[in-house]
């Protein structure tokens, strides 16, 4: 049996703290052990068999393929579709590989893009695989996910139709790295299927992990030229796309473009053509054939115009796909350029080092942390809020920028087709000094008074969205939302930037405690007439077990009060043992008395809440409670504790909320008097979220 779902969240979030997820320690895909699977094959003398991505229709998913084709597949071992198949021959080059039926050219743009850069490639594809000694029908690749590093293995059978490999395939039939590194993205992705059509930056990230910028070719910045230059310079990879035609489909144009579809970037180049400087970009079809044939394409007459030294280096003449254009006709027939680096230094050209990343990841929750953009004024205070203080000497240079933020949407599907991207952006919000040292979120009136000082030019419901800026040296709050209210989803927010900062998120600049306690005035002929009915109800030894105070609360203390039925003998249960403090299993005239006091001010601050009179907490109302009654919690555990008390439809019962914030009352007071670590083996937010979710 698998562990409970925040055991796992708590087990994910250990492993990461511990290294695991990065690059040298990646995250098992499914839980699959390469070499331990290896092992297993080469000692039991078997071919590997992926069960969790199998060799079956599947895996090539719905719609792809027609029946009668989906029929005639075949999945096939490399030594049943090649004589003498090796895993790389000749080396790394993007034109060891075309592309099949499969309208993946986002990938294998992407991919092409990679061949540059060797050392990234071998992150991406273990070298040392062979189909040798060692060979039992397993390899493994790795690739990022929304912030980690994932081993995904798969065994070697690929699908073929009359022998012939039908999705990307080699030039050397000999050749099996694209393809079976095509058939371990394809897992990730959920199937064959779920690859079809997509953006070159989203393959360009999972490739690298890296920093990535995306460029409006339409409105492309001054400084172009110089970036893409610095960019080929630097370990980066780049890729583009055509503009999208009436449909999309891969149309060929007259200019021998194809619409729709994803290039690679392979080469930037300034010459010297008629005594003029020319800027020339070099491209790659994944198709690995049709190129453009405007000027400076193979056979264009305007090679002659420059140096032979130049014609001998850069021109090739033949069918492969690749081809030169100037940096005009590239801004006018491109939409957009993305490029990715494993670090910001192409951004600006600076050297190494200079660079701090920070990366945090979050969620919006309806009704308690997904507030919409800032047009929802009572309720965009509720998103996640990160503060970020950035320290140190800027440029006031025009121009300069020293701050790049990333937005990732995380889906929340297995299969990448049945995602839905939201719209999503990002705010930042300048604090003064005195709004510095202010603890917890800022609160609707922060925001109806104070106007950004960044944000995103509009909310895409992309995968990604950035903004690169200039933050002068000071404290700010950067709020990242959906453009509706009440979406949920999860998100990685990354902070690169060019001097000191220090990011955390806002919610949890605290302990789960409780805030500073108002003095109450204790009645003690109340306590006195209470202690008094307790006795007309205790047993002979004045205590009352859980089936007793079940009656008292729901036919009794609130009775009226109650609308879903009363609590249950499991809550009444619950409320022994938080109260019970001597051990007894009941409670004695005391314990009941403080227990009746807490359950009628929680009473209180529900109905003073309930501002709908709906007899419910709304989410929203939930947070606005734990403020009345002096606790600071963070989102995290606000949107725990409203999965686990809160109702199908969004809201929260009295019994639910009593209920809740008796156990919170009392786990803090626990967790407080074992903060010295004596007696303790969980972490504090760790022991919070089991202590109230269970």
């Amino acid at each position: 049996m698998p562990p409970p779902g925040v055991c796992l969240n708590i087990m994910e979030a250990r492993s990461k703290q511990d290294g695991y997820g990065k690059f040298t320690s990646p995250e098992r895909f499914f839980g699959q052990d390469f070499q331990q699977l290896k092992q297993y094959c080469l000692i039991k003398g078997v071919r590997y068999i992926d069960d969790m991505f199998p060799p079956d229709r599947s895996s090539i998913g719905q719609g792809l393929l027609s029946p009668s084709d989906l029929s005639r597949v075949v999945w096939l071992r490399p030594a049943k579709i090649a004589a003498n198949p090796s895993f790389v021959l000749h080396g790394i080059s993007r034109f060891d590989f075309g592309q099949g039926i499969l309208g993946d050219c986002w990938v294998l743009a992407s991919l092409g893009a990679l061949t540059f850069q060797n050392h990234i490639f071998g992150q991406v594809v273990p070298l040392e695989q062979t189909f040798d000694q060692s060979y039992c029908g397993i390899f493994h690749f790795r690739f990022w996910r929304f912030g980690r590093w994932v081993d995904v293995v798969i065994d070697d059978k690929l699908p073929t139709i009359n022998g012939r490999l039908i999705f990307v395939h080699s030039k050397n039939q000999n050749e099996f790295w694209p393809a079976l590194l095509e058939k371990a993205y394809a897992k990730v992705c959920g199937s064959y299927t779920d690859m079809n059509a997509g953006t070159p930056a989203e393959a360009l990230m999972d490739f690298t992990g890296g920093v990535h910028m995306c460029i409006l070719l339409s409105e492309p910045p001054p400084n172009l030229w110089e970036l893409m230059c610095r960019a080929g310079q630097s370990k980066t990879l780049m890729s583009c796309g055509t503009h999208k035609g009436a449909t999309s489909a891969n149309t060929v144009l007259p200019n021998g473009l194809v619409q729709s579809h994803a290039y690679t970037v392979s080469g930037v180049k300034q010459m010297v053509s008629r005594g003029q400087p020319v800027n020339l970009v070099r491209l790659w079809n994944p198709w690995g054939r049709g190129e453009w044939n405007g000027d400076w394409s193979d056979r264009s007459p305007l090679w002659q115009t420059v140096s032979p030294q130049d014609r001998e280096m850069c021109l090739s003449v033949a069918d492969d796909g690749e081809f030169w254009m100037t940096l005009q006709d590239f801004c006018k027939f491109f939409m957009d350029l993305d490029i990715c680096g494993l670090s910001p230094d192409f951004l600006d050209g600076s050297s190494s080092g200079l660079w701090n990343t920070s990366i945090y990841e979050g969620r919006w929750v309806a009704g308690t942390t997904a507030g919409g953009c800032i047009n929802n004024r009572d309720s965009f205070w509720t998103n996640p809020q990160f503060r970020v203080k950035v320290s140190g000497e800027y440029s006031e240079k025009e121009g300069e920028k020293n701050i790049l933020v990333s937005l990732i949407q995380k889906p929340d599907k297995r299969n990448r087709r049945l995602v839905q991207n939201l719209h999503i952006g990002f705010t930042i919000f300048e604090m003064s000094e005195e709004q510095a040292t202010q603890r917890g979120k800022f609160p609707a009136s922060f925001f109806n008074t104070h106007a950004p000082v960044g944000q995103t030019k509009t909310y895409f419901n992309a995968r990604e969205v950035m903004e690169f800026m200039m933050l002068k040296p000071g404290e700010y709050l950067i709020v990242p939302s959906t453009f509706n209210r009440n979406e949920s989803a999860s998100f990685v927010l990354t902070i690169h930037s060019k001097i000191e900062t220090q990011c955390y998120e806002n919610s949890n600049d605290h302990k789960h405690e409780p805030a500073e306690k108002r003095k109450k005035v204790r009645n003690a002929q109340e306590d006195e007439n209470k202690k008094d009915f307790f006795r007309q109800y205790s047993d002979k030894y004045e205590e009352v077990d859980a089936e007793q105070l079940q009656r008292l609360l729901n036919e009794n203390i609130l009775k009226g009060d109650l609308k879903s039925g009363g609590f249950s003998i499991d809550a009444c249960r619950s409320m022994v043992a938080l109260m019970d403090t001597s051990i007894t299993g009941k409670l004695n005239g005391g314990e009941f008395v403080r227990l009746w006091n807490k359950v009628v001010a929680y009473k209180d601050i529900f109905y003073l809440m309930d501002v709908s009179r709906t007899g419910t907490l709304s989410l929203t109302e939930l947070r606005n409670a734990f403020i009345a009654a002096e606790f600071r919690i963070s989102d995290d555990m606000l949107n725990l504790m409203a999965l686990r008390y809160g109702a199908s439809s969004g809201h929260m019962t009295l019994e639910s909320f009593i209920s809740l914030i008796l156990r919170l009352d009392c786990m803090n007071k626990i967790f407080r008097e074992l903060s010295d670590g004596k007696g303790m083996n969980l972490r504090e937010s760790e022991w919070m979220y089991i202590s109230m979710y269970t």
